[in-house]
């Protein structure tokens, strides 16, 4: 009969479909370390890219999924695998909370996230660090609101790094995440198929130089448990509350939780 502390630790060995592809296969490094690596060589063409590849569509998620914590009016915000810091300068945009924490484990996203945040005088009300999603390091109950945008699936961990995000948040603290999923119309589903497929590694080759990387980010979408099947790993991380929503013919989801 397993003890507590041991049947905690099992818990966060579950594996994912989404666990098993990583950036680079055969590097001998595990997925944490892949990731890092893959974000700080494709740091300086993300997020045109992100807006070429989207059409643009991925700023309007965004704003839809921020839109979400409106109500709550938070104050204290975690902006979990933030990257460049997109999502972080759009909510004190949107939002005007006190503080903002943004925090990704590239330190090449970061440092153009920093020049964005300087370049747009927010350098008082957003702050970025290096930190690993599965070791938050904060006190628990430390946030009103956590946001992740296009990150849960390259966690190393996924449970872990949700209880993490769990033990931070302030009771009644709601969680907010946006992630790519699988649309289910069947026409849509096979142009959708093609774009991931073909054009998306093609043109991440053609201007980051990493067709690699952006085959990894295809295949980690398409192999992330989405939907139902996020709620059910969200509820048990112990959220409450939990919904997804559809977004654009089902190619993304906003899910929310929360403490």
């Amino acid at each position: 009969m397993k003890t507590p502390q041991k049947a905690i630790i099992f818990a966060f060995m579950t594996k994912y479909a989404h666990d098993e592809i990583l950036p680079f296969e055969g590097s001998g490094q595990d997925k944490k370390h892949q990731v890092e690596h893959m974000f700080d060589d494709i740091a300086p063409k993300y997020d045109f890219l992100n807006r070429f590849l989207s059409l643009g569509i991925d700023q309007h998620w965004r704003k839809k999924a921020i839109k979400r914590l409106a109500k709550g009016q938070p104050k204290q915000i975690l902006d979990v695998a933030t990257g460049t810091g997109d999502v972080a300068i759009m909510t004190y945009n949107m939002l005007q909370p006190d503080n903002i924490i943004g925090i990704d484990i590239s330190q090449g996203m970061l440092q153009i996230g920093r020049e964005k945040i300087a370049k747009a005088g927010l350098s008082g009300h957003i702050s970025l660090r290096q930190a690993d999603s599965a070791t938050l390091p904060f006190e628990a109950d430390s946030f009103d609101a956590i946001t992740v945008a296009f990150g849960v699936r390259n966690f190393q961990d996924l449970e872990k790094g949700l209880s993490e995000m769990h033990r931070v948040l302030k009771p009644g603290g709601k969680l907010i995440v946006l992630e790519f999923s699988r649309p289910h119309n069947a026409l849509f589903k096979g142009l959708y198929n093609f774009y991931m497929n073909v054009v998306t590694p093609a043109m991440g080759n053609l201007f980051s130089k990493n067709k690699e990387a952006y085959s990894y980010l295809n295949k980690s979408a398409r192999a992330f448990p989405e939907r139902n099947d996020f709620i059910r790993i969200l509820n048990g991380v112990h959220f409450k509350d939990t919904l997804f929503k559809a977004l654009t013919l089902g190619i993304c989801c906003i899910y929310e939780g929360r403490k």
